[in-house]
């Protein structure tokens, strides 16, 4: 009775394990990818509320908000820049501050331009097949959004806008010299290739959640 009640519980502690293992592999659900629209499903035009929700989400209230600073702070410190700040603690904690700042000023600003022009925010999977078309959809959609008939596409005006305007402000605690045109510059170029990755993860999500394993999902 003692072995068999021992095999029980090593039964079951096994498939606890595999079934926290799927769960932690299950990051296209929520804060590491954000919030996007799944391939199938209808687009739908934002109300004020959901659009501030989206906005909370994205800039403040989930983790990987946090944990892609912290990631781009790393990169930051390993590089020395600024080079004023130091290649210790302190300095981390400054260039994950300057980061951090600069995302909080550029999300909003994107923010407050999508809800002015009535511009999507989201990310939407493509309907197509196959690797190339797919892809070809993710690198696209980082320049070009939906307006509100979720329909006809326009230039990402408010998320480049905010990219340079978080770029701009953060010349305001960076050390000198410092030039705000610059730093604007390259914050756009910083999103056009970071976007670009960004989505280019969340339309393949599925596919990697299936290699490794997650539940599986049947795309139309």
């Amino acid at each position: 009775m003692a072995a068999e009640k021992t095999v029980q519980a090593a039964v079951a502690t096994k498939n606890l394990g595999q079934a926290a293992l799927l769960k932690a592999r299950d990051w296209e659900s929520g804060w590491l990818t954000g919030v996007y629209v799944e391939e199938g499903k209808t687009m739908i035009p934002l109300s004020v509320k959901q659009r501030r929700e989206i906005y909370l989400e994205q800039t403040l209230t989930t983790p990987g908000a946090y944990m892609k600073r912290m990631f781009a702070a790393g990169i930051d410190q390993a590089r020395g820049v600024p080079s004023q700040w130091d290649d210790g603690w302190d300095g981390y904690v400054e260039r994950f501050a300057s980061r951090e700042g600069q995302f909080i000023a550029a999300n909003t600003l994107a923010y407050l331009g999508n809800v002015a022009l009535k511009y999507e925010p989201r990310y939407d999977q493509c309907r197509c097949g196959g690797f190339w078309p797919r892809t070809r959809h993710a690198i696209m959609r980082n320049f070009l959004t939906y307006n509100e008939t979720e329909q006809e596409l326009r230039p990402q005006w408010a998320l480049y806008g905010g990219s340079f305007g978080g770029g701009l402000l953060s010349t305001a605690w960076k050390p000198h010299p410092r030039n705000g045109f610059a730093e604007g510059g390259r914050a756009m170029l910083g999103q056009a290739g970071y976007g670009a990755l960004l989505n280019f993860f969340i339309e393949f999500s599925t596919d990697i959640n299936q290699a490794i394993g997650a539940r599986k999902k049947t795309r139309k």
